[in-house]
Order: C-alpha cells, then structure tokens, then sequence
C-alpha cells in the first residue's frame, strides 16, 4: 500500500482521488486551504487520512505545508491537484507551489501534476511574470503549460522519479461546471494509477496522460530550452532550486 498527499482535497477531483484511495487500502494526506475548510474533509478524516492545511498562494504556506507533511513522513506519491481558474493566484497555485512542494518534499518516487488540454493555448514566454501573483500575468492555459512542462523537465532531471502530467478532461467539478463532458470518474483515476500501481506503463515518467493513455501534450512541454528557462524563473522566485530532490 502507498501513502499518498494530494494538493487541494477539499472538493472535485481531489478530494475523489482521495476517496477512492481510501476505499483501496492505501494511506492518504488530505491537504485544505485553511480551517475554515477542513469539514469537508471530515469523512475523509474520520477513515484515516492525515490533513495538513495552507493557503497554496502564500509562499510561507506552501513552505509549511512541506515541512508537515514532510514531517509525517514516508510519502510515496504527491498528487499535485489543486489549481485555480482565474485571478492573481494563477501563477502561485498553478505553477510555483508544485514546484517549491517538489523540491522540498523529500521522498516521493512518484509525482503527478494536473495539467488540462487547454495548456495547448498558453504563452511561452517568460518576461513580465508576476510570479508573486500580486497582479493576473498569466491565464490558465498558460500556468497549466508551465506545469506540464515542470513535470517533463522533472522527469529529465530525476531519472529516480516517475514524474508524470495527467489531463483529467472536461469534467463536472466546481471548476468545470454542472455541464462539462467529462466523466468525473475517468477524471481522477489516471491519477490514482500513475501513484499506485505496479504497471509498468504506470512507472514510467515524462508522460502526458489523458484516461490512462498517453497523449502528445504542446511541443514546448518537452523543450529542453523552455524547461530549463522555466525553471531558472522559479528558482530565481523562490530561492530554491529541484538539487533539493
């Protein structure tokens, strides 16, 4: 059985990953914004998951969310999930947490990063990010390509890591609405497989995955050049660079 810490469990795909793991056998870290939050975790709590709680868009949060869940140890799998939409926290949430919560969970063999097919449309430039997400820099298509291409660059740089982006596809989630598409099933179980199972195409890393299949994401995701533009960007930000893995 693995343990397993998911970003962002308090409701969608997350907090349904976090479900079904529970109900496999294996051992889940929920993870919620504030207090003012944790009651929808409750039942996730009341079956054995641990909670670590922190505001995703702070950047001293997001170091306190690493030390705990650090702290509770023998993480095997991250599942980087949460994300927001719109706003200034873009930047924050969708691309400089994942990264600062990689580099200082130390551990995890297996990492997985939400991505969306609508990181197709995102900028590649790099100039004029408001990467403390005091203004909007950014849309969501362009934080979602950065991601994809923080979890290839990973993958390159930690031949020991299985670092994998997953599409959920359109599904009907707070984010995605009452009418998306998407089966909200299908939505949350590639990620579950690629933190768990002995498969072998589950162990592999640097893929893009969309229902358990692997798809062509964007060409600058696996541009070695984007990568590592990207990830001096984020080091500069943060002060902390992937030597941490």
């Amino acid at each position: 059985m693995a343990r397993v810490f998911i970003t962002g469990s308090t409701d969608g795909l997350g907090r349904a990953a976090a479900a079904s793991l529970l109900r496999d056998g294996h051992e889940v870290i929920v993870h919620a914004r504030s207090a003012r939050r944790v009651p929808a975790l409750q039942h996730l709590l009341d079956r054995g998951a641990q909670l670590v709680t922190g505001d995703l868009s702070i950047e001293e949060e997001v170091r306190q969310i690493a030390a705990e869940a650090s702290g509770i140890g023998g993480i095997d799998a991250v599942i980087h999930n949460a994300g927001v939409l719109d706003g200034p926290a873009l930047l924050p949430v969708n691309v400089v947490a994942p990264y600062l919560l990689t580099a200082l969970i130390p551990g995890p063999r297996r990492l997985i990063y939400l991505s969306s097919g609508m990181h197709r449309g995102g900028d590649t430039g790099l100039e004029g990010l408001d990467w403390a997400g005091r203004t909007t820099t950014a849309s969501y298509s362009t934080t979602k390509l950065q991601v994809t291409a923080l979890s290839a660059a990973v993958a390159r740089l930690v031949p020991s890591v299985a670092s994998n982006a997953v599409d959920p596809g359109w599904v009907p989630t707070r984010m995605g609405g009452r009418s998306a598409p998407d089966s909200l099933e299908l939505g949350h179980r590639t990620q579950e497989w690629l933190a768990t199972s002995d498969d072998p195409a589950a162990l592999a890393s640097g893929g893009y995955w969309y229902h358990q299949r692997r798809k062509a994401p964007h060409p600058a995701v696996m541009d070695i050049q984007f990568q590592d533009a990207l990830l001096a960007r984020l080091a500069a930000h943060t002060g902390v660079t992937l030597e941490a893995l």
